[in-house]
């Protein structure tokens, strides 16, 4: 057999093996999506109470099922923090792995301009309010962090680390 047939072997027998695979028993990180803030020289964060304690992050969350990346880092940032805002770029894709809890995420980071806010809106459970802080004071919090996603993504962020919003491709088969 030619290199070409037995790769062609080899994937229908693979294609044939997933049909026995338990969905449940396939490990998948969480997907994640946050988003950077910046107001002249302050970053928005919230801080948030998670399994006791009280931790800093960017506005952030879980992907729901049919929603675009985009359409879940907006959710997110203004059910956290009570902004509207709009995204201008991909600040990175990270993936971490909270060796506390064995728990992995794979975070997608928006930039993101702010537009409106509604102080009077009712922030998600567990949120405790939202600051605004600098590089430095982030850095200087470093223990209260939710993650070292948090100032990875703000120190990409100054670095210039921009993609375009159009490198994310939405098949969503309701778009």
């Amino acid at each position: 057999m030619d290199h070409v047939s037995v790769r062609r072997q080899t994937l229908r027998l693979n294609e044939g093996a997933l049909d026995n695979v338990n969905p449940d028993a396939v490990w998948r990180p969480d997907v994640t999506v946050a988003c950077i803030v910046r107001r002249g020289t302050r970053f928005l964060l919230v801080e948030e109470q998670v399994r006791g304690e009280l931790v800093i992050n960017q506005p952030a969350g879980h992907l729901e099922p049919g929603e675009s990346l985009a359409e879940a880092a907006l959710r997110e940032t203004l059910e956290e923090s009570g902004w509207t805002v709009q995204l201008t770029g991909l600040v990175g894709i990270y993936q971490w792995t909270n060796p506390r809890h064995d728990s992995h995420f794979l975070r997608f980071t928006f930039a993101a301009e702010a537009l409106v806010h509604d102080p009077a809106r009712p922030l998600d459970a567990g949120i405790v309010r939202t600051v605004w802080m600098t590089r430095e004071e982030i850095a200087a919090a470093a223990a209260r962090l939710r993650s070292p996603m948090v100032l990875r993504g703000v120190d990409d962020f100054l670095a210039g680390r921009l993609q375009p919003l159009d490198s994310l491709v939405n098949l969503l088969a309701n778009r």
